[in-house]
């Protein structure tokens, strides 16, 4: 289907006004422009019972976390959302009201976490601080009001990525035990060659030329996009890995990669559902104030993260 009129607006809105190409430009630059269109296209915040803003122990150094906690007594199942932004942008601001209404939609503890970032730090250190973060909220799960044993990961984007390399690393690892992982159009490739990547190579707001630059910043070498843990659509064996919710958008140079883990976890034995969003594109979780499918994607997660969290 062609795009649809609210996403045809916001592609219009968002792109008034000259810009730079990426590779032009400095990341601290395209971080404050970010921050600043989030905060300026977020729709109202919603309430939650608590927030808690706080920093844990990581590999090299603290990690900053949110802790968002919904109405009720507990104890809750956790969330460890990771942010997207090519591993180069975002932050905790960015997914503010994402965390939000999952909290409340799930009725869970969501963990949002505020990784490294790239190019200052390359893979694995973004991977590295996921991991570390979520076995922290398996570990603590109790002291901050959640239930043990009921932890599921999701991200957008690069956070994405992130939610499906953390529930690798935790297979591999041997802990901590996750139920779930919510995939928001996720990288799971370093590949620029699969036909939505032809197709929505640019006038969809993410181009293939910022992918290339995302992923330019991210890894210290080409090679690296080889390992599982930066491309998990490249691991080997994707068995014995939490059910999946896999969210993608139809004009997406995402859209493939996404839909392809999908489609090998359930080769692999896993539950899978990939569901297309049809007529928008990257990001339009982001745009929920604009694009009502947004609201629609949070809620089929939301739907979906109560069915696995009840068992």
């Amino acid at each position: 289907m062609p795009v649809n009129v609210q996403t045809r607006a916001y592609i219009e809105m968002m792109s008034e006004g000259e810009k730079q190409p990426l590779e032009e430009r400095e990341p601290t630059e395209v971080r404050e422009e970010v921050e600043q269109k989030a905060a300026d296209i977020a729709p109202e915040p919603e309430a939650v019972a608590e927030i808690d803003n706080r920093t844990i122990p990581g590999p090299v150094g603290a990690i900053p976390i949110r802790i968002y906690r919904p109405e009720g007594t507990g104890p809750f199942p956790i969330l460890v959302y990771f942010h997207g932004g090519g591993w180069v942008v975002g932050s905790l601001e960015t997914v503010d009201f994402i965390c939000r209404n999952l909290a409340n939609g799930a009725d869970c503890i969501v963990v949002s976490v505020a990784y490294r970032l790239a190019p200052e730090h390359k893979f694995p250190a973004a991977a590295e601080d996921a991991y570390a973060a979520t076995k922290w909220a398996a570990e603590n799960a109790a002291a901050i009001g959640g239930s043990d044993g009921k932890i599921a990961l999701a991200g957008d984007s690069a956070g994405g990525n992130l939610a499906a390399v953390v529930a690798l690393m935790a297979r591999d690892k041997g802990e901590p035990s996750l139920r779930y992982q919510v995939l928001f159009y996720p990288v799971t490739h370093y590949g620029f060659d699969t036909q939505s990547y032809e197709q929505c190579a640019e006038g969809y707001l993410l181009s293939r030329e910022d992918m290339i630059w995302f992923w330019n910043c991210y890894l210290a070498s080409p090679e690296n996009g080889d390992r599982p843990y930066a491309s998990p659509l490249l691991a080997k064996d994707l068995s014995n890995l939490p059910p999946a919710l896999i969210i993608t958008a139809e004009y997406d140079v995402l859209r493939d990669e996404g839909e392809m883990y999908g489609d090998r976890l359930i080769v692999a034995g896993v539950s899978a559902k990939t569901t297309r969003y049809r007529g928008t594109v990257h990001g339009f979780l982001n745009a929920a104030k604009y694009i009502d499918q947004g609201w629609e994607a949070l809620a089929e997660a939301a739907a979906e993260l109560r069915k696995v969290f009840q068992v």
